[in-house]
């Protein structure tokens, strides 16, 4: 789902010298060189725009949120998020047009940070007792558990979500308190590889979902309602963007099914229209289903929503039962 193009392209207005080398700009480097005034510090690795308040420049890649895009170079930033056509985009970085030239003593990156996942406790009883309030399906927490795709930390009692690579090595993990509003990104995390639930492998259909719990709502939704849940991948973004998307598509050529059901706002309802242009406009033919969820704000909105009306179902079943005795 890239925006750039391949660098052997001939492509009128710029040389095959300048896209590579607009291609080798990454965005920290760009803007510390050109626009130092955008960069806002806001941790030990890791910035923010002034322009952009949810645009994250970390470990190497950014990330917008609210925008619903992703990438690694100064190239896509201008394209993606400036809003520059591709030749304008390459002379801004190779000095043609408005922007000095690059030709600057190289700056400095901090070295990117290893990623590690924090340790684990001695049992997750407390992750367990915070997702079913939430209203998770039992079997499906003993299946993220069991897979090594969730824990509980040793030091706050977190959920850690763990995504994996293709060959299963921990990439990513966020963490999510259970109690509180407390929400992290392990450092050094990998955004293109998020957490995912996959009960049958075999599956050609994905569920998409922002943060691991609304995925896993999803899930649990699916089989309250009787459907043949484990027949789906349910992926967690991480938020809007596509990159994890995108990373898990090329890792399972054999999807052909999407189920976008990002949250029922303004940044998810942008995001699902970038998603599904983005895939639309590839070359690889793939349904898409956009689901947001109904009148909630998003999946586990959603799937509280559900639980209560069964249960008043039940409650008022239940009086009727005893009226007639």
């Amino acid at each position: 789902m890239s925006l750039s193009r391949k660098g052997g392209e001939n492509i009128p207005g710029v040389s095959k010298d300048q896209i590579q080398k607009a291609k080798e700009i990454d965005l920290l480097s760009y803007l510390r060189a050109h626009e130092p005034h955008e960069l806002v510090k806001a941790g030990p690795n890791e910035y923010r725009t002034t322009a952009h308040g949810s645009l994250v420049i970390s470990n190497g890649l950014w990330h917008w949120v609210n925008g619903g895009e992703g990438g690694k170079t100064a190239l896509d930033y201008l394209i993606r998020v400036r809003g520059y056509s591709f030749v304008d985009a390459v002379e801004t970085l190779c000095g043609v047009r408005s922007s000095p030239s690059f030709s600057i003593q190289p700056v400095k990156i901090p070295e990117k940070l290893p990623f590690a996942l924090p340790p684990a406790n001695d049992n997750n009883d407390r992750v367990i007792a915070y997702l079913r309030g939430r209203g998770i399906d039992g079997d499906i927490i003993k299946r993220c558990i069991d897979g090594g795709n969730l824990y509980e930390s040793a030091k706050h009692c977190n959920c850690v979500f763990v995504g994996r690579d293709k060959s299963g090595v921990p990439r990513f993990a966020c963490m999510r308190g259970t109690f509180g509003h407390f929400k992290m990104d392990v450092t050094g995390s990998d955004k293109r590889h998020g957490f995912c639930l996959s009960v049958s492998e075999g599956s050609r259909a994905v569920c998409v979902a922002e943060a691991p719990v609304d995925a896993l709502s999803a899930a649990t939704l699916k089989k309250l309602a009787g459907e043949p849940w484990a027949q789906y991948h349910y992926l967690s973004l991480g938020g809007t963007s596509p990159l994890a998307l995108a990373q898990f598509l090329k890792d399972r050529p054999e999807i052909n099914r999407i189920i976008l059901s990002l949250d029922n706002d303004g940044a998810g309802r942008e995001g699902t229209r970038r998603i599904t242009e983005a895939i639309r406009a590839g070359a690889r033919q793939i349904d898409i289903t956009d689901a947001p969820p109904g009148h909630s704000k998003d999946c586990n909105d959603q799937l509280q929503h559900f639980i209560r009306e069964q249960k008043s179902i039940s409650d008022q079943s239940r009086r009727r039962a005893a009226i007639s005795i």
